[in-house]
């Protein structure tokens, strides 16, 4: 798992607790670049190290040898007379543009030291412009391969390289599932994951591009590992969401409605509209390189996907699963239709609020309890009773007390008179009622209360509906007819006030139900609905993941999980819409005989009319009867409910279905475990018998860098497209302007954007996207999103392009890789073995990341490999052997370097797929090797012949005796002619260091590379004068020698605090290893390594000692 960023493990290398290296590389930076533990997932404290490090490189994206600029000795291309010309003018027109900078920023300082200003001019030298690319490979065919140092070549240009791939994957059938000759799957087994389908009411978002990530990162590494996989593609109808928003556009262009159009021609509108944002979807998943199945695209309102909500229906309704029932709904009057319990938002209120309610110029007022009278039909008695919803008094048909009141005990079996409408209330007694609440007495609304409800039921209530269906008062609330709700709220209380009843209003904490599309405050109403019985179904569906049959990731996904359907109420299936998978139930209409929509009995379902004619003719047999279909569409979760296995052919037994269901993964948001998860499990066990997927995993959500939830008035919901293509200020202000925003969320909106992309955002191209997203994911906290990680991890996609640009240079037109072997040749050298280690090491560690969904790991383990690993080391060290070596050992070395490259390729291939196809066709293939394409080439694995341990403790202490010399020099700013002295104090130490002499020059950088050298002394050697000391472990410690080329007083100074800083550090590792306690709760390996930290803080105190003592002696000489 990714280190906590809080923890105190220490990076290999350096010795260093990690969290000391981010903070440190941060004030470097000056600024984060990324979330930090206890917001959202940060990336591994090396990840961000390397990030910022990164995003400090030249712009063009020249790939440094060793840090110190490019192979001198691979010469220069002779420049044409034009190219000449042309880059001088590019320099006149950046000088121009740094003026322009710098007199914007003025005064900014007038301190700005030299080093900042040297900076500013570095920034200001852009790449030239080029003419945008035009890709001239034809769509369908293998891309055309352009000379890589051609002018769109020679840097990384993300729209370079990510065009031309995907119509030819997609044409050569690269992601279709492949079956045997017999029809079977591999016999590795299959993988197969039904895309969450996204909406289809507008354009995708962060919240898509993530999970896409997620999920394309392990279809391609399980089609890698040679298993039949399938990522079946598709779109939901999104019944309210979809209805909505072509109903407001209705208006905002035409001002008519849906009932001015009529069903049919509305319904026509939707499918046009949906299939507009239908093809911007599949383009935009297209460019993020989602290697979906086409073919097999499914819509939740397709033919067979229609067949089997009909099936499904029809089937629990006979089976009385499915019913018919007059119910309180939560009622949205703005959208006019019935919402799941789900579909509602609860707004805590602390007391008197104003809120606002669609369809009201003024805010309407929550959060109190209005206190009033009834009188008492037939005496001048009166009752005082409580309610936060006045206007819902029209429909009071009774008043409770408790049994035990010695209040109002005389009341019971009396009547109150109601003020407003000719109507008396009986008084009665129930325990529910509690005494000490309020005034004791409690006015009841059957018909607009759940609790009220229970309690008309049981006592034979009347039960009363005041609200028409667009929320204005019915006929059966006297003169209030007509009026809106709300309004009638304060006429209610108006009128209570004349007739002498009102008795106050106090604070009442309190929650107000919202449609969370709409935001209109839900009404309880009875409507007679379909429902759902759950109850056997959630028992189901809780077996199956306490039994194993299903894994819930990350754990309190499944606790929540367990949470909801433990306390689960029957489904409303009913909604008031057009757009959508109209109810294939029938009322039977009888000559004669009148009848109620609420009676169950009086209904039939067929999957057919004809099929329901029949059921209808068997039931009421010699009566005339006429069928009418339910106008009402069934909730949309119902059909996405049947997706794993709708999509796979169901109800038919397609071979689709026999092969590949139940599906391997379903890759989701929690937010939409209850209403989508939970239900696919439950339909899925009843329908087919069989679990519809085995795991679920639950990705967190994309926030903004201030960690708030995306949202269009704030201006912060991101297009995907954006980022890949890059996009300026401006043109991102003019996308909020097209939406429907009101004028202060706009400037809300313009204003979050202005301080968030001052500079517009960068192009940082799909695969640094893609990685940027899945490193983010460690199936914690949410995600903050954050564009200069993004664009760092596009300048890791540089390191990449620029690390295969070198190796292509160095592989001659001769070059044949050798057969793979997993042996290292005998020959191979110490750097060799090592990063065949790194290698086989990060091959078995990236596929168990991936297999226990360790996203983030799994990004930080592949990005270890390429960036510290492969680039900054094994390539840095294979230059000198290329330069120097024998002929053998030069072959050796460019074996190895494809060997590693190839590897790094295919192993970042499925979180990168454009650019590492773009790299990998470049490379020579191995004898008998004839794969087409990276995407179906395997995938590494663990090698044990590989693994080597002796030979990684050996080249890392070569590193770090590399990084010692080159943090010493640059600390005392010797530039060239180094005389260093590296000390062994062990014999294994003395002897690699003094046959890898070589290999230490060629990564030690420039002051030892131009004129300088380096002596290798034991244990017992005297130690150099004039010299000042790198501890580097136990075992070695390097010394720079600095006489005349430092200020020995300012040394010493150093030297002391560094002695203190190392005493301290002494101090506190004694009181952790000496510790009894600590000894007991960990094992032997932890407390080795906390021992090696005090013994390399001993050996640190010692050297500081003694260089201390040295520049002492410097002075008296």
């Amino acid at each position: 798992m990714a280190l906590n960023a809080a923890s105190h493990n220490t990076s290999k290398e350096s010795g260093i607790p990690t969290v000391k290296i981010a903070r440190r590389l941060t004030d470097l930076a000056g600024e984060k670049t990324g979330p930090i533990s206890g917001q959202p997932p940060p990336a591994s404290s090396e990840t961000t190290a390397a990030l910022l490090g990164a995003a400090k490189e030249d712009p063009i994206g020249q790939h440094e040898g060793g840090h110190d600029g490019p192979d001198k000795e691979a010469g220069e291309k002779v420049k044409s007379e034009k190219q000449l010309e042309k880059e001088r003018k590019q320099l006149e027109k950046n000088k121009k543009f740094a003026a322009k900078k710098a007199k914007a920023a003025e005064p900014a300082s007038a301190t700005t030291s030299k080093n900042k200003e040297k900076k500013a001019k570095a920034d200001a030298v852009t790449e030239p412009e080029l003419p945008d690319y035009v890709e001239e490979t034809p769509a369908g065919q293998k891309k055309i391969l352009k000379p890589i140092d051609d002018d769109y070549h020679k840097a990384y240009i993300p729209k370079v390289v990510e065009s031309g791939w995907y119509a030819w994957w997609e044409k050569e059938g690269y992601f279709k599932p492949h079956f045997g000759p017999d029809g079977k799957v591999s016999e590795k087994g299959y993988f197969v994951i039904p895309e969450p389908p996204p909406n289809v009411t507008g354009k995708l978002h962060m919240g898509h591009a993530l999970p896409n990530a997620l999920q394309d990162t392990l279809i391609r590494w399980n089609r890698m590992r040679g298993l039949t996989t399938l990522w079946l593609p598709g779109c939901d109808h999104a019944g309210i969401s979809t209805q909505s928003v072509v109903e407001n556009m209705l208006w905002r262009r035409q001002k008519k409605t849906r009932y001015d159009l009529g069903r049919e021609k509305f319904v026509e509108t939707v499918w046009d509209w949906k299939e507009e944002y239908h093809q911007q979807i599949n383009s935009v998943l297209k460019r993020m390189g989602g290697s979906f199945d086409w073919t097999r695209e499914a819509f939740t309102l397709d033919a067979n996907l229609s067949a089997a909500v009909n099936e499904t229906f029809v089937r629990l309704h006979e089976e009385g699963i499915i019913y018919r029932a007059n119910r309180l709904v939560n009622w949205c009057t703005k959208l006019n239709t019935a919402l799941s319990n789900l579909e509602v938002d609860n707004k805590d209120l602390e007391g008197r609020t104003l809120l606002d309610v669609p369809g009201y110029d003024r805010k309407v007022e929550f959060g109190v309890i209005t206190h009033f009278y009834y009188k008492i039909d037939g005496s001048d008695e009166k009752i005082e009773v409580a309610t936060t919803r006045p206007e819902t008094m029209l429909g009071d048909s009774g008043i409770a007390v408790n049994p035990n009141d010695e209040r109002y005990k005389h009341l019971v079996g009396k009547n109150a008179r109601h003020p407003f409408v000719d109507r008396l209330m009986p008084i009665f007694s129930d325990d529910y009622v509690d005494p000490e609440f309020g005034t004791g007495a409690v006015k009841i609304t059957p018909a607009h209360d759940p609790n009220d409800f229970a309690l008309g039921k049981r006592h034979d209530l009347e039960f009363i509906n005041i609200l028409n269906d667009n929320g204005t008062m019915n006929h059966n609330t006297g003169d209030f007819e007509g009026l809106k709700r709300f309004d009638a709220r304060y006429k209610v209380i108006d009128a209570l006030k004349k007739e002498g009843l009102y008795v106050k209003w106090e604070n009442n904490p309190m929650k107000v139900p919202l449609c969370n599309k709409s935001k209109d405050v839900i009404e309880p109403l009875m409507k007679p609905q379909w429902w759902m019985s759950m109850r056997e179904l959630a028992d189901e569906a809780i077996k199956a993941v306490t039994d194993g049959r299903i894994k819930i990731r990350p754990e309190n996904a499944e606790k929540s999980y367990f949470k909801w359907l433990e306390g689960i109420n029957d489904w409303c299936l009913s909604r008031q819409l057009w757009w959508g998978h109209q109810a294939p139930a029938y009322f039977v209409e009888i000559e004669g005989e009148p009848g109620n929509d609420s009676d169950g009995e009086r209904w039939v379902t067929g999957r057919t009319e004809e099929a329901a004619f029949e059921k209808a003719k068997a039931k009421f047999p010699s009566k005339n009867i006429v069928l009418r279909r339910d106008e009402d569409v069934l909730d949309t979760w119902f059909s996405s409910g049947l997706w794993p296995f709708s999509t796979l052919g169901w109800p038919k037994e397609t071979h689709d279905m026999k092969t590949l269901y139940p599906t391997s993964v379903l890759e989701t948001g929690w937010d939409i475990l209850f209403f989508w998860v939970a239900r696919m499990i439950m339909l899925g066990l009843k329908m087919t018998g069989e679990v519809p997927f085995r795991e679920v995993y639950c990705h967190s959500l994309v926030r903004d860098s201030e960690g708030r939830k995306m949202s269009k008035s704030l201006g912060n919901v991101i297009d995907p497209l954006d980022i890949m293509e890059g996009i300026e200020l401006q043109a991102l202000h003019d996308k909020l302007k097209v939406g429907n925003l009101d004028p202060k969320e706009l400037a809300t909106a313009t204003k979050f954007q202005k301080a968030s992309f001052p500079d517009g955002i960068p192009e940082c191209g799909a695969d640094a996207l893609r990685f940027s997203l899945i490193s983010y994911t460690t199936g914690g906290g949410d995600i903050a999103f954050d564009i200069k990680v993004m664009h760092g991890y596009r300048r890791f996609c540089n390191k990449i392009y620029q690390a295969t640009k070198y190796v292509l240079g160095k592989l001659p037109s001769s070059f044949k890789p050798q057969p793979h072997s997993p042996c290292p040749s005998p020959k191979a050298s110490l750097a060799e073995r090592w990063i065949f280690h790194k290698l086989t090491v990060a091959s078995r560690e990236i596929n168990v990341a991936l297999t226990d969904r360790e996203f983030s790991s799994a990004a930080s383990i592949v990005y270890q490999y390429w960036y510290n690993h492969l680039c900054d080391v094994y390539i840095e060290n294979s230059k000198s052997i290329l330069q120097t070596g024998s002929s053998e050992e030069q072959e050796s070395a460019l074996q190895t370097l494809y060997t590693a490259l190839e590897q790094a390729l295919t192993m970042i291939h499925p979180m990168m797929p454009f650019l590492t196809e773009e790299l990998w066709q470049r490379l020579p293939r191995r004898p008998g090797d004839s794969t087409p394409s990276i995407v179906k080439a395997a995938y590494p694995v663990y090698e044990k012949e590989m693994d080597d341990p002796a030979s990684e403790e050996a080249y890392e202490l070569l590193l770090a005796v590399t990084k010692a010399i080159r943090s010493l020099t640059a600390e005392y700013s010797i530039k060239d002619n180094a005389e260093l002295t590296v000390q062994l104090f062990d014999e294994a130490a003395f002897k690699t260091c003094t046959e890898e002499l070589a290999s230490i020059r060629s990564l030690s950088g420039k002051a030892v590379i131009t004129g300088g050298k380096i002596n290798i002394i034991g244990a017992k050697d005297q130690k150099p004068a004039g010299s000042v000391v790198a501890a580097v472990n136990a075992s070695a410690s390097v010394f720079l020698k600095v006489t005349g080329r430092i200020d020995i007083d300012a040394e010493i100074q150093k030297a002391r605090k560094k002695l203190n800083a190392a005493n301290e550090g002494v101090k506190k590792q004694k009181a952790i290893v000496e510790d009894e306690t600590w000894r007991q709760k960990v094992d032997a390996k932890v407390q080795e390594g906390e021992r090696k930290k005090m013994e390399n803080l001993e050996a640190e105190c010692r050297e500081m000692e003694d260089s201390i003592a040295s520049f002492e002696m410097l002075k008296l000489e």
